[in-house]
């Protein structure tokens, strides 16, 4: 049993950690042609694609050149700041 685990982990760690897609070729409106290539599939993570800066694509063996901006976390507008003045607190019986 205890092979068969790591015979079926031993496959399955490498088909995950291999998230690359194949884009095939395609014409631009422009007339160009852009060759087919491999890319790093979308996760919604800019700094683990191969175009960012450190990364190097494995494919190409190119550096990545972007730079990444990093983004402000966004504001969750239903949290009421203790601190403001039409804060009620409910211990005190400020209702």
């Amino acid at each position: 049993m205890k092979r068969l685990f790591i015979l079926i982990a031993m496959f399955a760690v490498p088909a995950v950690a291999c998230a690359d897609q194949w884009v095939n070729g395609y014409v631009r409106r422009d007339g160009t042609y852009v060759q087919g290539h491999w890319r790093s599939s979308p996760d919604g993570n800019p700094y683990n694609n191969y175009s960012t800066q450190g990364n190097i694509n494995p494919y190409t063996g190119q550096r990545g050149y972007r730079t990444v901006q990093p983004s402000m976390p966004s504001i969750n507008n239903s949290y009421q700041n203790p601190y403001d003045d039409d804060y009620l607190d409910p211990l005190n019986n400020g209702w």
